[in-house]
């Protein structure tokens, strides 16, 4: 960590100059859900993934090419490993938005928060304190009321594949930590690996028949409003987002960043309301407060255990 850089964040306003590109990803990452439902159908989720990344993917590797070749076998094994994981991740997600709204979705996946948590608890065997607990009990109770929204119903096949998505959002989270081969790499040429992997497997998947549109037929019936939707996805929601979190991490704390990112669900939401014309209903809207509340409480906690241990 720089000693120097922390004086310069001494004043308030040079911490929110920090504070503004972090808070710009939370709001690209809140309103992802919405543009990737605008451009996805169950029949292209595969083929949008390849394009997705496909277009990312040579910039960052000239970006970081030396770098890249540094990288030693175990770590090429441990980034390519959380890059199947990261895989199912998306696939989930993607499919996921697709059968529910994007308010659901940025809801729902934001239990994310509350489930590493409580995974890391159990691998460790360090009982959570009784505000996370509490806090994580909140968080279920507004997803039940969330998928509720419209009346007594069963959750949405996407309701279900996004409660997935945050628990396959917890494995990659714990392998990331658990991989040794990963932690001192340069994490340039880990998202790279790993979105390479992420990459190949949709891929081999987009020739199986039977999968869905090939990138190329989804890409020739992209229209303007699809093609700019595409776009957002992979430059501001994959690289520009990146490379913040990269420039953020040395300007401010990870606490602080993590503060900031974690309000991605409220502008899932509030583009979801304002932008898709989505509705909650009354028990929809008391289920969405009580999942910020419960993801915002249990955040607080475990802050306060980790800065009290």
């Amino acid at each position: 960590m720089s000693a120097v850089a922390v004086p310069d964040l001494a004043t308030p306003r040079r911490a929110w100059v920090a504070d503004l590109p972090v808070l710009a990803v939370a709001v690209v990452w809140g309103a992802s859900y919405l543009a990737a439902k605008g451009i996805t159908s169950a029949h292209t989720v595969i083929a949008v993934l390849v394009l997705r990344f496909a277009i990312v993917l040579p910039v960052l590797v000239a970006t970081g090419w030396r770098r890249l070749r540094a990288l030693t076998l175990p770590q090429w094994r441990g980034a390519g490993l959380l890059g199947l994981v990261l895989s199912g991740v998306f696939l989930l997600e993607t499919y996921g938005v697709v059968h529910t709204s994007a308010t659901n979705a940025g809801l729902i996946i934001s239990l994310t928060m509350i489930f590493t948590p409580l995974a890391e608890a159990a691998v460790t065997r360090v009982r959570p304190s009784g505000g996370f607990v509490a806090a994580a009990g909140l968080s279920v109770a507004g997803v039940v009321l969330l998928t509720q929204g419209g009346g007594i119903t069963s959750p949405s096949t996407g309701d279900l594949l996004m409660l997935l998505a945050a628990l396959a959002r917890t494995a990659y989270v714990l392998a990331m930590a658990r991989i040794k081969a990963v932690r001192g790499a340069d994490s340039l040429s880990l998202t790279t690996v790993q979105l390479g992997s992420a990459v190949a497997v949709f891929a081999v998947l987009a020739a199986v028949p039977g999968t869905g549109a090939s990138p190329w037929s989804a890409a020739a019936d992209f229209g303007p409003r699809e093609w700019a939707g595409l776009v957002f996805l992979s430059v501001f929601c994959t690289l520009f987002a990146f490379f913040v979190q990269m420039w953020s991490v040395r300007r401010t704390s990870p606490s602080r960043v993590s503060l900031l990112l974690g309000t991605e669900p409220l502008w899932a939401a509030a583009v979801g309301i304002s932008l898709g014309g989505e509705r909650l209903g009354v028990v929809g809207v008391a289920g969405a407060v009580l999942v910020l509340a419960g993801t915002a409480w249990g955040r607080r906690s475990v802050d306060r255990e980790r800065g009290g241990a």
